[in-house]
């Protein structure tokens, strides 16, 4: 493959390079990109686009999550804490967010960041009707009283607001400058702590220390982000001293690499979940009886270990154990001959006889080819053969936004906030609710919940609505999966995180700690 031949041209040429000047392993060596010194980090895909608004790709958010900034931003206990806004309050009634924007902010390009780039922001998002303008369903204005204030008003009391304007970086502050070039996609200037240098196509992206970043000027002079599709391989290079970080490990290796000396390793549970689904607007699955069959039938221990070599943890909800939102639950945890029985009930109940199934994976996420197998081999004592459709991931939504198959495997990653979780997938007007489930108590519990503003009373709400979409088999859940990064132990103050933010804005390369 052509990111493999390029990765291992960087290594002939790094050798040459100790040759002839004797750097030892884990030096850094320019590789003429501008940003000799920089921290190298391994990432598994190449980012299909830059622009923070209209991409929806996990790769691009890796990088671009070090290039631009939200008003408010996510701490490492997923609490919103100031960003670009220094500070904010919310009127009486609920309906009226005042944001004061921190001084002293400037683009990449030196232009100093005011309200009206916010306004411009937020209404791009909101008038194109762009991936995430779900976020503003409440806003019915965004205004710039001044240049250092941003008002936000909306119909409706919106308790998450912190969270959708600051979860993650598809609601970052942009440049309107950037935008109206044409060129957001593919050279982005934000405010964050690192500017975009440049790319190398299937090779590479570079980033530049931003010196004067409102945080703090970062630890190390940039960061170059190489595309390593092959885990192994990237974890041979990190164990080798050719790059300083990666995400893409092994899970079958993280047990072993525990004790490795070599590097760092960090597993930590995430709020990220991996699901199953029934097509509902086709029969036999449109009976709830049969959907509860299928998810008792499954075996989700096997498949955590078969997926990420028991890195993940078991649960038939969406949200984790540890979570402030996490709802006990265990109704399908009967596996094994029991969970065969009761599925076999089940199915006599709906006089249903079901015998294929159109199973929709892809490859792009290998962890749901190898869960379909072990569905298969769940599902064949009823009699239900597993015809597993293997994908690319373009042609998965594609399929999956047409409704054109039974049950399609899938995750949802970055949640925060119980509306993340449920809303999108569970509502019957939800902009992702491609099984086509409806209830109208979980509607009004998820509407409910949108503008609930006591803390107790609205974790109650999400509980009850979490519990009837198990039981109603809205989604088989499976498992919550960890946050694998390792990174060299020269790399003090990196953090990895349970949203999976990916942030080298605090990192620093010690010389003289490294193997």
């Amino acid at each position: 493959m052509a990111r493999t031949a390029v990765h291992a041209a960087v290594l002939v040429i790094c050798a040459l390079l100790a040759a002839l000047t004797g750097c030892s392993t884990g030096q850094s060596v320019d590789l003429g990109d501008g940003t000799s010194g920089a921290l190298v980090a391994a990432i598994a895909g190449e980012p299909d686009q830059l622009d923070p608004h209209k991409t929806t790709a996990y790769f691009s958010f890796e990088v671009l999550e070090n290039v631009f900034d939200t008003l408010v931003e996510p701490d490492a206990d997923l609490q919103m804490k100031p960003a670009l806004a220094e500070s904010w309050e919310v009127s009486p009634d609920q309906l009226t967010w005042t944001f004061r924007l921190r001084p002293g902010v400037t683009f990449h390009d030196g232009t100093p960041l005011t309200a009206d780039d916010v306004v411009f922001s937020y209404r791009r998002i909101i008038d194109e009707q762009l991936a995430n303008s779900d976020k503003f369903s409440s806003v019915t204005a965004v205004e710039a009283p001044d240049p250092a204030t941003v008002v936000l008003r909306v119909d409706r009391p919106t308790p998450n607001m912190l969270t959708n304007i600051g979860g993650f970086k598809g609601m970052a502050i942009v440049s309107r400058a950037n935008v109206d070039s044409g060129r957001i996609a593919t050279h982005p200037v934000g405010t964050g702590p690192f500017s975009f240098v440049g790319q190398k196509s299937g090779d590479s992206i570079s980033l530049a220390a931003n010196p004067d970043y409102w945080d703090g000027a970062p630890g190390v002079s940039g960061v170059t982000f190489r595309f390593i599709s092959e885990p192994s391989t990237a974890l041979s290079a990190l164990q080798a001293g050719e790059i300083d970080w990666t995400d893409s490990v092994p899970p079958q290796r993280v047990a072993q690499l525990r004790d490795d000396e070599s590097l760092q390793l960090s597993v930590t549970p995430s709020n990220d979940y991996w699901y199953l689904a029934l097509n509902e607007a086709r029969e036999p699955w449109n009976d709830v009886r049969v959907r509860q069959a299928v998810a008792h039938a499954i075996d989700r221990d096997a498949i955590v270990q078969a997926t990420s070599y028991g890195t993940a943890a078991v649960n038939e909800l969406a949200i984790p154990e540890g979570n402030p939102w996490f709802t006990p639950y265990d109704r399908y945890r009967d596996d094994g001959e029991q969970g065969l029985d009761t599925a076999r009930k089940l199915l006599q109940e709906a006089g249903a006889a079901p015998t294929e199934l159109d199973m929709l994976v892809t490859t792009e996420y290998p962890e749901t080819v190898t869960a379909a197998q072990i569905v298969a081999d769940n599902l064949a004592p009823l009699g239900i053969t597993v015809g597993i459709r293997t994908v690319d991931f373009a042609t998965w939504l594609d399929e999956q936004n047409s409704g054109n198959f039974d049950m399609l495997m899938l995750g949802w990653l970055g949640n925060i906030d119980p509306d993340d979780f449920y809303y999108a997938q569970h509502h019957t007007d939800g902009t992702s609710n491609a099984q086509k489930f409806s209830n109208p108590e979980v509607d009004r519990l998820l509407d409910a919940g949108r503008v609930e503003t006591d803390q107790a009373t609205r974790k109650d709400v999400y509980a009850r609505a979490a519990t009837l979409i198990a039981d109603e088999v809205s989604y088989i859940y499976l498992y919550n999966s960890s946050v694998i990064q390792a990174w060299n132990p020269a790399l003090t103050g990196y953090e990895a995180r349970r949203d999976g933010a990916v942030r080298f804005r605090t990192a620093a390369l010690d010389p003289d700690g490294g193997v």
